[in-house]
Parts: structure tokens; sequence; C-alpha cells
């Protein structure tokens, strides 16, 4: 089973696509924070993010799309540009079959580190611990795409059977 997970923004998007074999533990295949400029329109930059997934999904064949749900936050526009992502990339899903399931970010941080409330250095702690990342992630984005898609393995009930 192979999902693609997303932290979704359209400044920063985080991507990351993770292989789970039963008895098996999992794989990070592949995961980047991508970025568009802000000097761009909104709109363009909506594009290249819905490129950039469509050729990530392409590349590695998933069968399951993760996706973080959009959280209040004081900026509006700020969530009206995540929720538009959001929707782009779950139609992108829908139109490759894959299988799409949204996680709130206590759901991702309880199921990454036990505790609902966990801070974004403890899911680092713990994702570090939880999967090999052979490159020296920093951005918050990327390692939340992580445990976006480790959450979405472990909640998976087709991969249990």
């Amino acid at each position: 089973m192979v999902t693609i997970s997303i932290d979704p923004g359209y400044e920063r998007l985080g991507i990351a696509v993770i292989q789970k074999e039963k008895g098996k533990k999992e794989e990070l295949l592949f995961s980047e924070c991508f970025k568009t400029s802000p000097k761009i329109k909104l709109h363009e930059r909506i594009f290249l993010v819905g490129k950039e997934v469509e050729k990530i999904i392409e590349q590695y064949k998933p069968n399951r799309f993760a996706i973080e749900s959009v959280f209040h936050t004081n900026n509006t526009k700020t969530v009206l540009g995540v929720a538009e992502v959001r929707g782009v990339l779950m139609f992108i899903a829908s139109n490759h079959n894959l299988t799409i399931s949204e996680y709130t970010p206590p759901q991702i941080k309880n199921a990454v580190t036990g505790y609902g409330k966990a801070t974004k250095e403890q899911v680092y702690l713990m994702v570090t611990k939880l999967i090999h990342i052979s490159k020296d992630t920093k951005q918050d984005d990327e390692i939340d795409a992580i445990a976006i898609g480790l959450t979405d393995l472990a909640s998976a009930r087709d991969i249990h059977k």
C-alpha cells in the first residue's frame, strides 16, 4: 500500500509518499516542501501545486491520498486559499481513483505522539523515530506531511488484514 500525504498550502506544500507492506515497517519513498512564489497570483500558485502533486501521483502510483483538514485561523484569506488548494488536490486524487482520507491536526498529533496537543517539536521527534528519513528535513510542512502519511497508514483498514 502506498499513500501520498499532503500538508496543504499554496506558499508551502508538504508532500510525502510512504509505502507500507504487511509485516514490514513504513518506508518513506519521497518527501518535499514544494514552494511557490508570493509574486505570482493565487490561481497560478494553485495550478503549480496541482501539477506537482499530479506529477508525484503519476510517478509513485499511490492507492491512497491523505490530507490535513483545514483548521481555523484568524487569517481568513489564508484559510480560503488553503481550502481552494485542498479542493483541487482532492479533485486530482479522485481523478486518479485514490482512496481519500482527511485528518485533523489533533488526530495526526495523537496518532504520531499519543497526545492530541503535542508541539511541533514533539511531532518532529516522533516522526524521525517512526520512519527513516534519509535527508536533513527541516521544514515543518514536510514533516507534517510525513506525519499525515503515517496516520493514514495506521488508520487504513485494508493494510491490517
